[in-house]
């Protein structure tokens, strides 16, 4: 049995001893609404309370697991440390209903000269504890007990499903239930920005629109960000760390967390009500219903959702679905349609900005450099030149759904590459535009002057294979970084012959933007890296930008 140090029993003995009978305890805070829960431990309760005064001197809560330790641990607090208005002081006597916790505890303070008794009844404490159980039998569960579990299930196969990794927010799903008082739910999946993982089911198309159209205000103040997220009228699914760690040096690691490390949050947002983390009956069968629906719906057409191009396909299905079994017998199966929403999708992608037409050059724009184009690679991208290793050019080879390999040879640390990332829609955009070029041809730097100035630059060039050039970038000569990084891209490309790579990655907005996971590159296409002299367009000079009326 573990004993006190010496040192530590003559602290204890230092203390007044007063002539009060202390009560102690220890005992599993259960209710009528926590044996619902699907937690796998409700926590126990170690009370320790000055009988003579009526007042608790100390408490804990402990997972159930934990040893009799435990019990003498929240004891020296309340002999030291009591909670208000407690004063330092040992007891005169304990008394325990417990004979396991009574022969422990004579063993563990028999130097501190306290009485420790065995009494069946704990009258303050069994009142103390009665108290507590009708708080908590007051409080309402999340979930509806009855259906907290298939719901738990209904979300992990959500989460095993994995719809944002295919599936926008603004690419909407309507699931026609017609029941609970609940016409038509919007579903938005979140997750494909990295940020969030979960899914809303909006009741209306207009909160929907309006919530969409707040967020996307000039003003980003957290005042009004917060007052827009109130202003939601809709049912949530989010996924949690069981942990509540936000320590992940990538999404994938959040993305790779079993079952058991995952928690799913159900709740509900309403202008009138705001946010409460609790579906009543009725609102947690619809949610079930729509959720059961989802998943089948994502199991179905699967390989139509994750298409390459841009078109949100147009699909439909009718499923019935049958509530979780309960005592009212009178629920029959639902019958639920769930439908994309195409129509809508091109609407909120206008809203945000991503309008698939958006990088087309407008009559008045001319070129910066002559017989260059600048209308193919977002102004916003992210951009680096690099390096992959040979084992993941492999991997790119067979995991991107669109590629261009070429004859490379295996010399050096990898493949010279360079990166460009940018929203998904704008980098399917760059995509469909080098493939309905032909493809790449070749990447290449060329000196370019601004003669107004005399600022000299090394623009960065991609080749289509209908001859095209496209800019993508444009770096002062005098920039060391850059110097740097285009030595090494000379060596390599010495290395290997030639040979280099482009790649497209989305996740711009995400959390790994500035640094996409294989899971973010879209695209990878090798062509040839072609010096200045094999160009032959000469040193550029940049031009005014004229704007017409």
């Amino acid at each position: 049995m573990t004993s006190f140090n010496r040192s530590t029993s003559r602290r204890l003995k230092t203390l007044t001893q007063i002539p009060s009978v202390w009560e102690g305890d220890r005992r599993p805070m259960s209710s009528s609404q926590m044996q619902h829960s699907d937690s796998e431990g409700t926590g126990e309760c170690i009370l320790w309370v000055d009988g003579s005064q009526g007042v608790v001197r100390g408490m804990d809560m402990v997972p159930p697991e934990t040893g009799p330790e435990a019990i003498v641990r929240t004891l020296m607090r309340a002999m030291e440390h009591p909670h208000s208005p407690g004063k330092p002081a040992r007891p005169q006597k304990i008394l325990v209903k417990d004979r396991e916790i009574q022969f422990y505890l004579r063993g563990v303070l028999q130097d501190l000269d306290i009485a420790i008794d065995y009494a069946p009844e704990l009258p303050l404490i069994d009142e103390l504890f009665r108290g507590f159980n009708e708080i908590l039998d007051s409080q309402t569960p999340d979930l509806p007990p009855q259906y907290a579990q298939a719901l738990h299930e209904k979300a992990l196969a959500l989460w095993q499903a994995a719809p944002w990794e295919f599936l926008e927010e603004q690419q909407i799903l309507s699931i026609e239930i017609n029941k609970w008082d609940i016409g038509t739910l919007y579903a938005s999946v979140m997750g494909m920005l990295g940020m969030e993982y979960g899914v809303l089911f909006y009741r209306s198309e207009d909160s929907l629109k309006q919530f969409r159209a707040a967020v996307l205000q000039d003003d980003d103040s957290q005042g009004r960000l917060e007052a827009a997220f109130l202003q939601q009228d809709c049912f949530f699914l989010t996924f949690e760390d069981e942990d509540d760690s936000d320590e992940y040096e990538d999404e994938n690691d959040f993305l790779d967390l079993s079952s058991s490390e995952m928690t799913a949050t159900f709740g509900n947002i309403h202008p009138l009500e705001g946010l409460r983390s609790v579906l009543y009956e009725e609102e947690a069968l619809a949610v079930f219903v729509a959720l059961e629906s989802l998943c089948r719906f994502i199991r179905d057409h699967r390989r139509q959702l994750n298409n390459d191009t841009d078109t949100f396909a147009s699909l439909s299905r009718r499923y019935r679905i049958s509530p979780p079994k309960s005592e009212d017998s009178s629920i029959k199966a639902v019958s639920v349609t769930v439908s994309t929403m195409p129509q809508l999708a091109d609407e909120l992608e206008e809203m945000a900005g991503f309008d698939v037409h958006e990088l087309e050059m407008e009559e008045e724009d001319l070129p910066i450099f002559p017989s260059l184009r600048d209308d193919l690679i977002p102004e916003d991208s992210f951009l680096s030149l690099g390096v992959i290793s040979w084992e993941m050019l492999d991997y790119l080879r067979q995991g991107v759904k669109h590629r261009q390999a070429g004859e490379v040879p295996k010399v050096g640390d990898g493949l010279p590459i360079i990166l460009i990332q940018t929203s998904r829609p704008k980098a399917k955009n760059v995509i469909e535009n080098i493939e309905a070029a032909g493809g790449l041809q070749a990447i290449c730097f060329n000196p370019g002057t601004d003669p107004f100035d005399g600022d000299r630059y090394d623009l960065g060039l991609l080749q289509t294979q209908n001859s095209e050039l496209f800019l993508f970038g444009e770096f002062l000569d005098e920039d060391p970084t850059h110097m740097e990084a285009r030595q090494k891209w000379n060596q390599r490309c010495k290395n290997t012959k030639g040979y280099c790579g482009l790649i497209i990655a989305k996740g711009l907005t995400g959390a790994s933007r500035g640094n996409p996971q294989l899971r973010d590159m879209m695209a990878l296409f090798e062509a040839r890296s072609l010096s200045p002299q094999e160009l032959g367009l000469g040193t550029l000079q940049l031009m005014p930008q004229l704007e017409l009326e």
